[in-house]
């Protein structure tokens, strides 16, 4: 069982990396990728402050379908290049929104959404989908979400074969 009350007394770093300890011990237990990927939407929903939304969109047959999240219902299908998860695949790069209505494209599936991190997701050259977070403040990501979420996906594409999802 998964102890988040020593988070209450923690910084948002502290916070991080405990979070990051905890994923390593959920996903080093566990061989389904399913299960790792739905297990870290849920550390990151419940410990990671400010936040309306967490989790996956899987690249499946050329575009992203969603998949384990927190949150509200979600859109259930983005096309590369649209919107910011979309337009992390087609880049390959982080994106650190601070104002999603100043995004062009920027697809509203949560209207209460204010700015987002996506990352993609990119094991041995190849992109599987994208991990996205919404929060419903204004600049809520920082660099050091920002740092924390690639160790985090560091982590992920350790132990999970995205090819299996």
């Amino acid at each position: 069982m998964i102890n988040l009350e020593p988070i209450k007394r923690m910084n948002n770093e502290e916070k991080y990396k405990y979070m990051i300890i905890l994923l390593k011990g959920q996903v080093a237990s566990e061989t389904d990728p399913l299960a790792n990927i739905s297990n870290a939407a849920a550390l990151i929903f419940n410990i990671v402050e400010d936040l309306n939304w967490a989790g996956f969109y899987i690249l499946r047959e050329g575009e992203l379908v969603l998949g384990p999240f927190q949150g509200l219902p979600a859109c259930n299908r983005i096309k590369i290049g649209k919107g910011v998860c979309g337009k992390a695949v087609e880049s390959r790069e982080i994106q650190l929104i601070e104002d999603v209505n100043l995004f062009p494209g920027h697809i509203a599936c949560d209207s209460a959404s204010r700015s987002e991190l996506v990352l993609p997701i990119i094991k041995d050259g190849k992109v599987y989908g994208v991990l996205d977070l919404d929060s419903p403040l204004k600049a809520r990501f920082t660099e050091l979400e920002k740092q924390y979420f690639i160790k985090f996906m560091e982590v992920l594409n350790e132990y999970i074969d995205w090819k299996n999802i």
